[in-house]
């Protein structure tokens, strides 16, 4: 057993949006920007709990790459939905860079603003070079960049430079990963944590009982709290989401290709684009249990199951769709299951 609640279905627990701001073929950075206004409004309504912007770079279909400027851009066009990073690659920046953002966002968007962190570049190393000027961090940086962001936020500094705004803000501060590495320092801190599953499904059940199992209560948290990442593609019918879900097919293909691209429309067949072995592989990163495809009852039972599997206390959606009617459709499908 993961958790002590054990009896409560995904009705009971709260729903968000993981957005990467797709930019789709044929159309461009503004149009993304426009239709992640949309979506957050759409999902708001819905019900959703949070909506969270994911940092990447050099990466022409994702147009999340400043992430704080987004943020705010959505949170000044929705009215109480917490939002925030899902997340913030912090050894990308400076800690009192984003402490000075975040601490802004929070300012401007009060009781609102979300800061998740990931350890990972977000791209490749060139493109992790270009941001940072150099990859000789050692491991402990990470554990001490989230030092200095509490101590930032804390009512009384140690820090002799202080972040205005930042200081006496509260900013939950949450931390995400793919491993254990993360796991470890969230229980170890008392904070929350996010798993990525939608991309990273077998590691998932081990980190979170790592989690749950060493997490020391805080004056955060007194007990664990988890979310999990899933990948959903919900339409009218099961045959109509296995067709919108090849966008997403052919993103991981093209990713395990080597091969930059903006996000492709579906095609009827993908055997007419990969080979086996492509094909073994992409299915085996996009694992049925954390990529849930198909119409409102296949949806219920797919995320009903990878609910009951984590015991999850939030669950965290990306969709990545071709169409953006197509898109606001799979939300208003799962908002319809929420009810």
């Amino acid at each position: 057993m993961l958790t002590n609640n054990e009896h409560k279905t995904f009705q009971d627990i709260p729903l968000s949006v993981l957005d990467l701001a797709p930019i789709v073929q044929g159309s461009d950075a503004k149009q993304a920007f426009q239709d992640s206004v949309r979506l957050a409004q759409h999902v708001e309504k819905l019900g959703f709990n949070r909506y969270w912007l994911a940092e990447h770079h050099n990466m022409q279909g994702i147009g999340s790459s400043a992430t704080s400027v987004l943020i705010g851009h959505i949170a000044g066009h929705t009215n109480h939905m917490r939002i925030g990073s899902g997340g913030v690659m912090l050894p990308n920046h400076a800690t009192l860079v984003i402490a000075e953002q975040f601490g802004t966002l929070e300012s401007l968007y009060p009781g609102r603003i979300d800061l998740g962190l990931g350890r990972a570049p977000g791209s490749d190393q060139a493109t992790a070079y270009a941001l940072r000027r150099t990859l000789h961090a050692g491991p402990d940086e990470f554990p001490m960049q989230v030092n200095e962001l509490q101590d930032y936020f804390s009512n009384d500094p140690v820090s002799q430079v202080k972040a205005v705004p930042g200081k006496g803000l509260d900013i939950p501060i949450w931390l995400l990963g793919s491993s254990d590495f993360s796991a470890r320092l969230a229980a170890e801190k008392g904070l929350p944590f996010s798993f990525a599953s939608h991309f990273a499904p077998q590691y998932t059940v081990p980190a979170l009982q790592l989690y749950r199992r060493n997490f020391q209560p805080s004056n955060i948290l007194d007990k664990p709290y988890a979310m999990v990442g899933i990948n959903v593609i919900a339409a009218d019918t099961d045959e109509e989401a296995e067709y919108l879900a090849n966008s997403h097919r052919i993103q991981f293909l093209n990713l395990r290709r080597g091969k930059e691209s903006k996000l492709q429309p579906p095609v009827e067949n993908m055997d007419t684009i990969w080979s086996p072995m492509e094909k073994a592989a992409v299915e085996e990163s996009l694992d049925p249990r954390t990529t849930i495809i198909g119409s409102k009852e296949t949806i219920k039972k797919g995320i009903e199951a990878f609910r009951k599997e984590t015991e999850a206390d939030e669950m965290i959606i990306t969709s990545q769709i071709y169409d953006m009617k197509a898109r606001l459709r799979s939300y208003e499908i799962i908002g319809e299951i929420m009810d």
